[in-house]
């Protein structure tokens, strides 16, 4: 990632943050006495996941409700670093011995378009799962030619993270859905003092100027499936967000990122009080837990239209599993209120069911220790577009990070980067046949 803005760190929904070492294996098992009818109804389930040691108890503690609730049900939980997830996973569906479950982000379709992901639709339907009803206007996203291939666990918008101080002290209001650029352009120019504190962290990173592209009215890939990067509402979204930088001074530059010290990005500098705004995920909330700085939420501001980028992941079922009404019925309930409810208690994720955004546990978490609002994500889902989780997103974003190197560094202008990045798209980037 070339992004000024987030020190290089990957997104921990997105292939989030992986162990150092090894493969963790968790098991919940219900009594071998209590097996139901049905042929292999009551064989083991294999699922895979990434993430961390709260990732690990998270999900543990959501089989464990879902082996208490069915205990016929048999799951292991193989928690993989993330760095070596779809190799490891592909391998093991390669040999025939796939997880029955797996966790799934941007990268769905890598496995999708090889035929490696059962097809969820049917199941969904014979189960009576409404995605759209469950899980808002994200409950289709992990599809592919027009069919389902993971349903959502994880998800959670984008949002804007301030400074109240640095706020307050300029008399400036609150961020809101409705600022446009200009309102954002101008807050971030009265809150720079220039060498010493920036209005905003930047956007660098495919989340953040890829939601001013669609708010533009652009797209990144267009409805025939081909990339559509080199058009003007694009361009224009690009060089607005690359102008923050080397135009208007509002954002640090990389050198001055890194005259902050090692590893210093959007989130850190955030923290520290260095830049008044960062737009990010609900990950940066547990960072923020001892900073000394007063801050809040709220929605990302809006272009021509509302549109915001969503982190998250989903569950899908591997082509090999020799259970796939048993592991679709252990899907429907790890994404259900009472399962989803563990992902916000112990603080790993925003949970994709609606139900459980907008309700109590979600607004007010035990562990939060400040008053924030966190309304913010339930409202933000109104504007959450679709994101092109194409076959090729790995050599897309590639591109994408070779191609625009030098336009962050103020060395090229959009319209030459993204004409530039177009053709290494049109070569890499096959539209669905």
């Amino acid at each position: 990632m070339t992004s000024t803005s987030n020190g290089g760190l990957s997104r921990r929904g997105f292939l989030g943050l992986g162990l150092s070492a090894g493969m963790i294996t968790l098991t919940a098992c219900g009594s071998d006495s209590d097996k139901p009818s049905g042929g292999d109804a009551s064989a083991e389930l294999v699922m895979t996941a990434w993430g961390g040691e709260n990732d690990k108890a998270t999900y543990q503690k959501r089989i464990d409700l879902l082996v208490a609730k069915y205990p016929e049900l048999k799951v292991k939980l193989q928690l993989i670093p993330s760095d070596g997830y779809a190799q490891k996973v592909q391998t093991m569906i390669a040999g025939g011995k796939g997880p029955d479950i797996m966790q799934v982000a941007e990268n769905v379709n890598v496995y999708s378009s090889k035929n490696q992901l059962l097809p969820l639709d049917d199941l969904a339907a014979k189960a009576n799962l409404d995605l759209t009803q469950r899980f808002g206007s994200i409950g289709k996203i992990y599809s592919y030619q027009d069919k389902v291939y993971a349903v959502p666990d994880r998800s959670g918008a984008m949002i804007v993270y301030y400074n109240k101080t640095l706020f307050e002290a300029k008399g400036i209001k609150a961020p809101t859905a409705d600022w446009t650029w200009d309102d954002a352009l101008g807050a971030f120019k009265e809150l720079t003092v220039p060498g010493k504190q920036w209005g905003y962290s930047g956007a660098g990173w495919w989340a953040q100027w890829w939601s001013f592209v669609y708010q533009n009215g652009g797209k990144i890939i267009d409805d025939a499936g081909k990339p559509a990067v080199a058009t003007d509402e694009v361009i224009e979204a690009l060089q607005w967000a690359g102008d923050l930088v080397t135009k208007h001074g509002v954002v640090p530059t990389q050198k001055q990122y890194a005259d902050m010290g090692a590893d210093i990005g959007g989130d850190a500098a955030f923290a520290s009080g260095k830049v008044a705004v960062n737009t990010t995920g609900f990950w940066a909330i547990n960072g923020l837990s001892k900073a000394t700085i007063d801050w809040d939420i709220a929605p990302l501001w809006r272009g021509k239209q509302q549109a915001v980028t969503a982190f998250g992941s989903g569950l899908a079922i591997s082509r090999t599993t020799k259970n796939p009404d048993v592991a679709f019925k252990a899907i429907e309930f790890l994404t259900s209120p009472p399962a989803q409810q563990q992902i916000i208690a112990t603080g790993e994720d925003v949970p994709a069911a609606m139900e459980v955004q907008k309700s109590d546990a979600f607004l007010k978490p035990s562990w939060m220790t400040k008053p924030v609002n966190m309304k913010v994500f339930g409202e933000s889902s109104e504007f959450i577009y679709r994101a092109p989780f194409i076959p090729a997103w790995n050599e897309m974003q590639k591109a994408f990070d070779d191609g625009l190197a030098d336009f962050w560094l103020g060395k090229t202008d959009a319209r030459s980067a993204l004409t530039a990045v177009q053709a290494k798209l049109e070569s890499v980037v096959k539209p669905a046949g």
